[in-house]
């Protein structure tokens, strides 16, 4: 059985009051966008995933999802209706046997969610999580109250909804030009019997800014394993008119040699991060043997590290890194090497420390033969 997934992300979300449509949003270290797809990742019965995006955010989503294994994205159209059909056409020639059809702004749908609706959809054809509602229900008028309306037989719908690809592709043709709220509606609309599944309360859809304020908060409090990682470099001099440090060129009489671009203080902070997250050491990932690495912007192995840490749904709490050398002196630079591991990282400056000391003379910096560095990181992860 082929699974196939649509996320809806082609919405502007106007009503969160952010500069950004809200599936762009950052939450934690990640977008909104990036949380949900990123359930759907952890799945082992999901086959593949289509974004479905406004045509004039490509360049926030590429920036949203990262290295994520997905399908390219299509347009989406004017309506949600109109944006789940064109992503069904686009799932067509995939032949999926499922379909999942999710909101991008549900940042906190589970993996075992998913495989259970996945599960009980493959049985019965059509499945829809649900809420109940707990608070009184009235009909109004303006500011008057009509009647009070039975909750007992009501509930509130969730995504990611299932449905057999063919049933609802057919379906969507079927009410195309008449706006429904859903994809089960449309569903219900055709004729389809569609049965429920327990949803989750934390699957909320984000759609006002109380809603974000939640969503940010939520995250915090699922980052609860705290981890530190400690990174340790050297690199000698060899003839050169300047050195790299922290991204930054910084003019020196001599550069450091290496086998990339020998900038021991990101490759400090790189052994570091993936020491917090049990990922082994730079060489391990980027073998000096390997002549591909050959003059690497270090960056490269930063920004993997941080997608490694991402994939994990972690955040970075801080970065303290010190550089140890005569020369040159670092305090003139110290700024613009913050700002530039903070633009790699995505990560607010103020969490980063740049400090620079000497060794009194001894030892190989001491003698000017070479510059050291040291990196402590600690991170937030899900229990």
């Amino acid at each position: 059985m082929k699974v196939a997934v649509l996320i809806v992300a082609a919405g502007r979300g106007q009503r969160a009051g952010t500069e950004l449509p809200k599936q762009y949003m950052p939450l934690g270290e990640n977008t909104i966008l990036h949380h949900a797809l990123n359930a759907f990742l952890q799945v082992p019965y999901v086959d593949l995933i289509l974004p479905v995006i406004h045509p004039d955010d490509h360049e926030l989503y590429q920036k949203s999802i990262a290295d994520l294994q997905l399908l390219d994205p299509v347009n989406g159209g004017a309506t949600r209706q109109q944006s789940v059909m064109k992503g069904l056409q686009a799932l067509g020639p995939h032949e999926p046997d499922l379909v999942m059809i999710h909101d991008a702004a549900r940042p906190f749908v589970t993996p075992g969610q998913i495989e259970n609706i996945i599960i009980k959809a493959a049985e019965h054809g059509a499945i829809v999580p649900t809420l109940p509602i707990v608070d009184t229900v009235k009909q109004v008028t303006g500011d008057k109250i009509e009647q009070t309306i039975d909750r007992n037989s009501l509930a509130r719908a969730q995504t990611p909804q299932a449905f057999r690809y063919k049933l609802i592709y057919m379906a969507h043709r079927k009410m195309e030009g008449k706006e429904l709220t859903d994809d089960s509606a449309i569903a219900e609309a055709c004729g389809i019997q569609v049965l429920t599944i327990a949803g989750d309360k934390q699957n909320f859809k984000i759609t006002t800014a109380d809603d974000l304020k939640k969503a940010e908060y939520m995250i915090k409090d699922k980052l609860t394993d705290i981890r530190t990682g400690i990174g340790y470099d050297v690199h000698g001099f060899e003839a050169g008119d300047h050195v790299i440090l922290g991204g930054i060129a910084i003019p020196h009489d001599k550069q450091l040699k290496g086998h990339s671009d020998a900038d021991v203080a990101l490759h400090a902070l790189t052994d570091a991060l993936l020491g917090a997250i049990g990922g082994g050491d730079i060489g391990t990932h980027f073998p000096p043997s390997d002549d591909k690495w050959q003059n690497e912007n270090s960056s490269t192995f930063l920004k993997h590290a941080h997608n490694l840490l991402n994939n994990k749904q972690g955040t970075i709490s801080n970065i303290d890194l010190t550089i140890i050398c005569e020369a040159p002196k670092i305090s003139p630079h110290a700024g613009a090497m913050r700002n530039n591991i903070a633009e790699i990282l995505n990560l607010e400056p103020s969490r980063i420390s740049i400090k620079a000391t000497t060794t009194e003379k001894l030892g190989f910096t001491g003698r000017g033969e070479g510059i050291a560095a040291q990196a402590v990181v600690t991170v937030r992860l899900p229990e």
